[in-house]
C-alpha cells in the first residue's frame, strides 16, 4: 500500500490527557470547596452547597458553597479594608504582584488547563493552547500598566472596590479579563463566577492567598441570581458584567441613578461575511474557528455566515466536507475539536433554537457521525436558506449553529450585517484590502476582524456597540474602567508627589553589608567580555584594573579593541531581525525574567555598587530596587508603546509603526552603574533593538556581573552584547562601524562632538548624554530607541 492510499484511511487514535492532576487536587481538597474571604475558606452562612459537573460524562466533579447576604457583606468589607493599603501601593509594587500571580499561573498551566476543559466542556487543546495563555499574558501586561500608572494616566485613580460577574463559557479568561486591570489599578475585587464553573477560580484564589494580602481579591461562589444580586445591590463603586443582554438590562435598572460604575460585556450575532474574491480554504478554517470553537459558546462567535452569492454553493460544499471531519468527544482527547455543552439546560436551548429554524423554513444540516451519549454533545450544525429575519439570525443561540444567508452587493452585505440588536464582532472576508477595510469601516461592531477571526489579546480592546453592551476590556481603552478622575483640584501635582515620595517595597529589609579586611590574597578574577551569548576573553589580550571608592584594585576586565567590537556588532546584527520581529509581549517575559533574576540577586548588586562607588548599602540597595523597577518598566512598555492613526486628508488608514532601530551601541554614563544599564539598555532592548553595550568606566563590575543575569533569562544569543574598556576608543570605533544604525553616547563634550563626526558615514542616529547625572525620562529613551515608518492604506471609492 502506498503512502497516500495510507493517509486516505489513517483514522485518529485516541489521545487523552491525564485527568489524575485535577482529580487529585479536588480529592485534596475533600471535594468540597469553600467561599475564599480576606485570604481565608470559610463555611457559607448560608451552609448550602451544590455540585459542580463535567459536561462530558455527567460525573459530579465536587460541591461548592453557596454565598448568601452576609458573606457577599464580609466579602465587600475586606475589599474596602485592603482598598486603603492596596490603592496606595506603588505602581512597581502592585506590578510585582501581578508579575508573581502570572509567574504562579505559568507554573501551573497544565493543572488550570486541565480543570478547566472537566468543569466547562471545551477541549484541552483550546485551554492548553488559547485560554491559559492568553490568561498568562493579561497578567503580564496589566502589570505592566501598574507599573506606568503613575505616568500614563496622571491624573487618575482606582475607582474602589469592585464587583466582577463572569460567565461560564471561559470561565479562567473572563476572570483575567476583569481581575487583572482591576488590581492594576490598585481597585480591589470581590469575583462571582459562574454557577457551572467555579473550579479555576477557586484555584486561583488558592494561588492569590500566597501572593496579595488578604481581602485584595475574594471570591463568592453560589447563583447568579441570588449571590449575583447580591453583590450587584451591595457597598461596591463598580460593577463589571459579562453575560446576557437581558441580564445586563437586569444590572442597569439596579445600578441606575446611583454612583456605582457600570461596564457590560453582552450578547452577539456576529457576522462572517465572505466575499467572492476571498480564499475559500481559509474562510471555511475561518467558519470553523468562529462558530464551532467553544462549542459555538462565545459570545463574539461568528454565527451569521453571508456568503456572496457567486460563492455561496462552492461554500457551502466545503464547509459541510470541514464539518464531516471535525471530531466530537470527550475534551479531554487533544485530538477532539468540538467538545459538550455546558449543561443539560444549554443543550435543550440549543436544541429548541435548531427545531425554530427548522419550523421556520430553514434548511438543517449536520455531519453524519453520531455524537457521544454520555455527555452533554450536540453536533456542529448547518442552517442554510435562512431568511433575515428568522429566530435564529437575529437571537444568540450560543451554541454550534451556523446560520446561512447570501448577499449581492457590498451595500447589501452592510445591511445584513448590521440587521441586528447586536454588534459585538465581525469578521470579513476578501482579497481586495480596499474593500475589506471599506466595509470594516461601516459595520456596527465593537471588533472587526480582517481574513481572520475571533483574535484576542490583552493589548486590544474588546467590547461592543448597541446591545452588545459598552465599556470595553484589554487594551488601554480598558483601563479606563477601573479609573476615575482624582478628587484633587490638581491631579498632576498630587501624582508628582507620589512620585517624588519614598517609594513603598514588597521586600524585606537587606542586612548591613561591611567589607573587612583580610590577610588572605583575594582571587584574581579577571571579567571576560559578554558577545554572542558567551563570556569572551578580549581579542588583544588586556586587561583594566578596576578600583573600589578609596583606589584600591578589586578586580580587572577585559580591554575590549576594534576585533571584539567587530564580533560584537556581527553577534548583533545576526540577532536583530528574529528579536525586531519578536512579539512585545516575548520581549516582555525577557525582561521580567532579567527582573526577577537581578532581584534573587540583589543583595551581591548592592555590595558590588558600594564597593566600586563608596555609597553607602541603603543607597546601593535603593539603586538595585530602583533598577528592577526600570525593567518592569521597559517590560511594560514593550507591548505598549504603539503607533497611531494619522488622520491625513484623504480616504485611507495612515498608520505611524513604531520601529526597532537595529543594532545600536550604547556607551554608559559613570555613574548609575546599574540603574543606567537597566533603563538605557533594557528600553532600547523592549523596542526590538539588539545592542553592544559599553559599560560604566568607573564600575564596569556591575556590567560584568549582570553577565550571569543575562545567561539565566532567556535573552537570545547576540541581542545583548558587553564589550568593557576604554570608552572614547569603542565609541570611535561603533561610529563608525558602518552595521551599527544608533549610537547613544553618555561622555564629555569632546567624546560627543567625536561621535557626532565619526558617525557621518552610514549616517547613523546617534545621542549624547552627559558622563554623569540624572537619566532621561522613559519617554524620550522609547522615542530614541524607535523609528516611525508611515504606512498608506487607502480605501473606499
Amino acid at each position: 500500500m502506498k503512502i497516500p492510499e495510507i493517509l486516505e484511511t489513517m483514522s485518529y487514535g485516541p489521545a487523552p490527557e491525564s485527568s489524575k492532576p485535577a482529580l487529585d487536587w479536588i480529592a485534596a481538597h475533600n471535594g468540597k470547596f469553600q467561599l475564599f474571604i480576606n485570604n481565608e475558606w470559610r463555611e457559607p452562612s448560608t451552609k448550602e452547597w451544590y455540585p459542580t459537573v463535567n459536561p462530558a460524562n455527567k460525573q459530579k466533579l465536587a460541591d461548592v458553597a453557596k454565598a448568601g447576604e452576609d458573606d457577599v457583606q464580609d466579602a465587600v468589607k475586606a475589599a474596602r479594608k485592603a482598598f486603603r493599603s492596596w490603592s496606595q501601593l506603588s505602581g512597581h509594587a502592585r506590578a510585582r504582584y501581578l508579575y508573581a500571580i502570572a509567574r504562579q499561573i505559568q507554573k501551573h498551566s497544565r493543572l488550570f488547563a486541565v480543570l478547566e476543559s472537566m468543569d466547562n466542556g471545551k477541549p484541552i487543546r483550546e485551554t492548553r493552547d488559547i485560554d491559559i495563555p492568553l490568561v498568562i499574558r493579561h497578567f503580564y501586561y496589566h502589570a505592566g500598566w501598574a507599573q506606568i500608572m503613575s505616568t500614563e494616566l496622571r491624573g487618575y485613580e482606582p475607582v474602589g472596590v469592585v464587583g466582577q460577574i463572569i460567565p461560564w463559557n471561559f470561565p479562567m479568561l473572563m476572570l483575567s479579563w476583569k481581575v487583572a486591570p482591576a488590581l492594576a489599578m490598585g481597585n480591589t475585587v470581590v469575583l462571582k463566577p459562574a454557577g457551572f464553573t467555579p473550579l479555576t477560580a477557586l484555584l486561583f484564589a488558592e494561588i492569590c492567598e500566597k501572593i496579595l494580602p488578604p481581602g485584595a481579591f475574594n471570591v463568592l461562589t453560589g447563583e447568579g441570581r441570588k449571590t449575583g444580586m447580591a453583590l450587584v445591590n451591595a457597598d461596591v463603586d463598580k460593577i463589571a458584567f459579562t453575560g446576557s443582554t437581558e441580564v445586563g438590562r437586569t444590572l442597569r435598572r439596579a445600578t441606575a441613578g446611583t454612583p456605582k460604575k457600570l461596564s457590560l460585556e453582552l450578547g452577539g450575532k456576529s457576522p462572517f461575511i465572505v466575499f467572492d474574491d476571498a480564499d475559500l480554504d481559509s474562510a471555511v478554517e475561518g467558519v470553523v474557528d468562529a462558530i464551532w470553537f467553544n462549542q459555538g459558546q462565545v459570545c463574539c462567535a461568528g454565527s451569521r455566515l453571508l456568503a456572496q452569492e457567486g460563492v455561496a454553493e462552492k461554500m457551502y460544499a466545503k464547509l459541510k466536507a470541514r464539518m464531516e471531519k471535525l471530531r466530537v468527544g470527550d475534551p479531554l482527547d487533544k485530538t477532539t475539536d468540538v467538545g459538550a455543552i455546558v449543561s443539560p439546560s444549554q443543550k435543550e436551548t440549543i436544541e429548541s433554537y435548531v427545531q425554530k429554524g427548522r419550523e421556520e423554513g430553514a434548511e438543517i444540516w449536520q455531519p453524519s457521525a453520531p455524537c457521544p451519549a454520555d455527555g452533554y454533545y450536540y453536533p456542529p450544525t448547518l442552517c442554510l436558506n435562512v431568511a433575515p429575519a428568522a429566530t435564529i439570525a437575529q437571537e444568540e443561540i450560543f451554541g454550534p449553529v451556523l446560520a446561512a444567508m447570501t448577499f449581492r452587493t457590498p451595500d447589501e452585505a452592510v445591511k445584513l450585517a448590521n440587521n441586528t440588536r447586536y454588534g459585538l464582532a465581525a469578521s470579513i472576508w476578501s482579497e481586495d484590502i480596499n474593500l475589506a477595510l471599506d466595509i470594516a469601516t461601516q459595520v456596527k461592531a465593537g471588533s472587526v476582524w480582517i481574513n481572520s477571526t475571533n483574535l484576542f489579546d490583552a493589548a486590544s480592546g474588546f467590547g461592543g456597540y448597541r446591545e452588545s453592551g459598552f465599556g470595553r476590556e484589554g487594551g488601554k481603552e480598558g483601563l479606563w474602567e477601573y479609573v476615575k478622575k482624582t478628587k484633587d483640584e490638581d491631579g498632576r501635582m498630587r501624582d508628582e508627589k507620589k512620585l517624588k515620595a519614598k517609594k513603598k517595597t514588597i521586600h524585606p529589609s537587606r542586612e548591613a553589608f561591611v567589607i573587612h579586611p583580610s590577610d588572605l590574597p583575594s582571587i584574581d578574577r579577571t571579567a571576560k567580555l559578554f558577545i554572542n551569548g558567551k563570556q569572551a576573553r578580549p581579542d588583544g589580550g588586556y586587561s583594566m584594573k578596576v578600583f573600589d571608592a578609596n583606589g584600591q584594585p578589586i578586580g580587572e576586565v577585559g580591554q575590549g579593541n576594534r576585533k571584539d567590537i567587530r564580533n560584537a556588532v556581527e553577534a548583533a546584527r545576526g540577532a536583530a531581525d528574529k528579536w525586531a520581529k519578536a512579539a512585545g509581549h516575548s520581549r516582555a517575559q525577557i525582561l521580567y525574567y532579567l527582573a526577577e533574576n537581578l532581584s534573587a540577586r540583589g543583595d551581591e548588586f548592592a555590595k558590588r555598587i558600594s564597593q566600586q562607588t563608596g555609597a553607602d548599602l541603603e543607597s546601593a540597595n535603593q539603586e538595585v530596587e530602583t533598577s528592577i523597577e526600570a525593567l518592569f518598566a521597559a517590560a511594560a512598555w514593550a507591548d505598549k508603546y504603539d503607533g497611531a492613526v494619522h488622520h491625513t486628508p484623504i480616504r485611507n488608514v495612515t498608520l505611524a509603526v513604531p520601529e526597532a532601530i537595529g543594532v545600536m551601541g550604547i556607551l554608559l554614563p559613570d555613574d548609575h552603574s546599574l540603574l543606567a544599564l537597566c533603563k538605557l539598555a533594557a528600553s532600547a532592548l523592549a523596542m526590538g533593538n539588539a545592542l553592544v553595550v559599553v559599560p560604566s568606566q568607573t564600575a564596569p563590575l556591575t556590567a560584568t556581573d549582570f553577565y550571569q543575569v543575562l545567561e539565566t533569562s532567556d535573552v537570545p544569543a547576540g541581542v545583548f552584547n558587553i564589550v568593557t574598556g576604554g570608552r572614547d576608543e569603542l565609541a570611535k570605533t561603533l561610529s563608525e562601524h558602518d552595521d551599527v544604525d544608533a549610537v547613544w553616547y553618555a561622555g564629555p563634550p569632546e567624546g560627543q562632538k567625536a561621535v557626532h563626526l565619526a558617525s557621518i558615514g552610514n549616517m547613523k542616529q546617534t545621542w549624547v548624554l552627559p558622563p554623569a547625572g540624572d537619566l532621561p525620562e522613559m519617554d524620550e529613551i522609547l522615542r530614541r530607541a524607535t523609528q516611525i515608518k508611515n504606512i498608506w492604506v487607502p480605501y473606499g471609492g
